[in-house]
């Protein structure tokens, strides 16, 4: 532990290993370094012997069934209709066959729940997205202490000291929800001017600010949509032609199109409806000055 007169901090310094990996992790207010394994291949085992011990179970009851029909027995259908008599039966410890009954109906009851709570559980796995892939790479070369393009020796040993290196079966808790074009640009061309932390000593790894991000992404999407809006009606304001006033129109639509598409992640159906918007807004303002121009 040090401190650091200049931002009046202090550097706390973790044993190597696990202990050193969870401050890694927890180090990033955005969360981004929240990244673990998923194991998709041991889960979806899992979940197929879950699948295969009930097949066994409803096989096994189906047989009981299948007895109790074939039987003329009425003590064999009365079991089948009435839980209250299957369950005397089975305590009594006279009767074999209730009690095999009861102890399937038990298991199948334990089973089933640990299947779908499984199956639930892997459910929400699933809906955790892989990392980003500049993430992962930060995050790589931290595990493996890349320095200079070479690799010295992984924070973790054993069989976890290729544990994050499958970016396939890696989820990340927190990745960011906003992923559009623009977002993904700066975050990778400009990361300097969204740092929190700069790199220390031989460390190349800085933390970029998310919320940084958002705000720039936020203020361009608005300049650009004043931009768009306004500049095309000073435009069209100054242009006497009405045919060059439609290509204008048609022009400035294609490339506010082009734009929503690039800048936000915007669905199809959304893109189509502020296209439409947007036309008609410029159709409004020239049918106004062709409707001035004609009654002058």
């Amino acid at each position: 532990m040090r401190n650091d007169p200049e931002k009046h901090t202090v550097e706390v310094n973790y044993v190597p290993g696990y202990p050193s990996l969870a401050a890694f992790i927890a180090s990033d207010p955005d969360h981004s370094t929240a990244i673990y394994r998923r194991f998709d291949r041991l889960s979806a085992r899992n979940l197929l012997y879950l699948q295969a011990e009930l097949s066994t179970l409803e096989k096994k009851q189906d047989e009981l069934d299948k007895q109790d029909w074939d039987s003329e027995k009425i003590d064999a259908k009365d079991k089948a209709r009435n839980w209250e008599t299957l369950l005397a039966r089975a305590e009594s410890g006279s009767d074999n066959e209730a009690k095999e009954r009861v102890k399937i109906v038990k298991a199948i009851r334990e089973k089933i729940k640990e299947y779908r709570e499984a199956i639930i559980q892997e459910s929400t796995i699933l809906s955790f997205r892989r990392p980003s892939k500049q993430s992962y790479k930060a995050f790589y070369n931290k595990f493996h202490n890349v320095e200079d393009g070479e690799e010295t020796f992984p924070m973790l040993g054993g069989t976890n000291a290729a544990v994050y290196d499958d970016r396939g079966d890696i989820m990340a808790l927190a990745r960011p929800a906003e992923e559009d074009r623009l977002t993904m640009f700066l975050r990778k061309h400009c990361p300097i001017l969204f740092m929190t932390q700069r790199p220390r000593g031989t460390s190349s790894l800085a933390y970029i600010s998310q919320y940084r991000i958002s705000i720039v992404v936020g203020v361009i999407n608005i300049l650009l949509a004043a931009a768009f809006l306004f500049g095309a009606i000073y435009n069209l304001f100054y242009v006497q032609r009405n045919q060059i006033k439609l290509g204008l129109i048609a022009g400035y639509t294609v490339t506010f199109a082009m734009t929503i598409g690039l800048v936000t992640k915007a669905k199809r159906a959304e893109i189509f409806g502020a296209c439409a918007a947007y036309a008609a807004v410029l159709v409004v303002f020239v049918s106004g000055n062709l409707a001035n121009g004609n009654s002058q």
